[in-house]
């Protein structure tokens, strides 16, 4: 946290104001710019306080006005907004994916620094993994990112991941990469499943901007989602909330990463609608090949994404009914696929969702592509979005 630069002495009146320094530095914080007007909104502090506070802090450089806006306003003085300083620090967000490494960072003051990706093999082991994040973060801003000066990186990591207390295995070195991290960064780490951390980024900029309850389900070479209910991204006991790709839709002889057999990831996920369409007399090397024949209308592509589509609404469905979303987003690889699944997906949630929900679900593609789990990542690190204000999420 940010501290204003002028010595203090420690009686209870500076105490106080040392209280109202570090109020107000933590809603910049949080909320990124912000007016005086709403910042006494949020602070619940009077106009000569806050004036006083603002005016030390500005002083000292802790926080600056950024000029206003060229937008004409109808009466009045244009509204200047207050920002931490943006050189005052940086977080990073890093999605550690099953087949690939994505970056993005921003400074305090909720610029965008930049984002990368590279794509590796799946196999590709951990301590190869954080270099390679490591390179990743140096080419942005041209390479002018200050190490030293970041406040933290925020990770995503395929699969669930427990409180360090809950004495229950981890699927990744979870116990190990924030130690890993913190040693290349030299910065606090906070890690959690990727996937729900890009539910956490849709629900805060992306295509469920500002709802309440979100259902996102992430369609790649797993199955995943996550949760907003009641306006609180929601992690579930030991953090096993959106595991939607382990719900049995069939009961066939597909063989699931968890053990089990027939969960919606055998059927939904990237690989395993390749393979079906191949099984159906289909040739594709790849998704983007699979894509391709739907675009030219190939109907075994078009059967096989109408099955796949099918089984995510009927599941889809189930979760609405128990949870009741207002906005329900597609994303993952699988989502490019466009109309040839989002409509089978339709029909299947319109048929299996309660009468009095069929109108009141909307459901939307995913806006922030591969970029979405980083971007969740940077979001817990700043706690930026009120969707984490019951959220926990500890230092690693």
């Amino acid at each position: 946290m940010l501290v204003g630069m002028h010595p203090h002495q420690d009686g209870p009146l500076a105490r106080l104001r040392r209280g109202h320094e570090d109020l107000v530095l933590d809603l910049l914080r949080k909320h990124g710019p912000l007016s005086r007007a709403e910042l006494g909104q949020h602070s619940g502090l009077s106009r000569t306080t806050l004036s006083d506070i603002v005016a030390e802090l500005i002083e000292s450089g802790a926080v600056v006005a950024t000029a206003p806006g060229a937008a004409p306003r109808r009466r009045g003085r244009p509204v200047e907004a207050l920002t931490l300083n943006p050189s005052a620090g940086q977080a990073i967000g890093i999605d550690f994916a099953r087949r690939a490494v994505h970056v993005s960072a921003v400074n305090v003051a909720h610029e965008v620094i930049g984002s990368a990706s590279e794509p590796h093999d799946p196999g590709l082991p951990w301590e190869e993994r954080i270099a390679l994040a490591e390179r990743l973060v140096g080419t942005l801003a041209d390479g002018a990112l200050r190490l030293g000066a970041l406040n933290a990186i925020g990770v995503g990591v395929v699969g669930p991941v427990q409180d360090p207390d809950s004495g229950l295995a981890q699927p990744c070195p979870s116990t190990d990469l924030p130690a890993l991290l913190r040693k290349r960064f030299e910065a606090p780490v906070l890690v959690d499943n990727n996937t729900r951390l890009a539910a956490l980024a849709e629900a805060t900029w992306g295509a469920a901007a500002g709802g309440q309850d979100v259902l996102y389900l992430r369609l790649s070479h797993g199955v995943g989602g996550g949760l907003v209910v009641a306006g609180s991204l929601h992690r579930g006991a030991y953090g096993l909330s959106g595991e939607f790709g382990h719900i049995a839709v069939e009961s066939g002889d597909g063989r699931c990463s968890c053990g089990a057999t027939g969960c919606l990831e055998t059927v939904a996920s990237v690989g395993a609608v390749l393979a079906a369409y191949r099984r159906a007399g289909g040739h594709a090397d790849g998704l983007a090949a699979l894509l391709g024949a739907l675009e030219a209308g190939d109907p075994v592509a078009l059967r096989t994404l109408e099955a796949a589509g099918t089984h995510i609404g009927t599941v889809l469905a189930a979760v609405c009914n128990a949870i009741g979303p207002g906005v329900i987003v597609l994303g993952g690889e699988l989502a490019a696929a466009g109309p040839p699944l989002f409509e089978p997906v339709e029909r299947a949630l319109r048929a299996h969702i309660m009468p009095i929900s069929r109108d009141r679900v909307d459901l939307r593609p995913a806006a922030l592509g591969e970029a979405g789990g980083a971007l969740g990542g940077i979001a817990l690190v700043l706690r930026e979005s009120p969707l984490l204000s019951h959220y926990p999420a500890r230092p690693g």
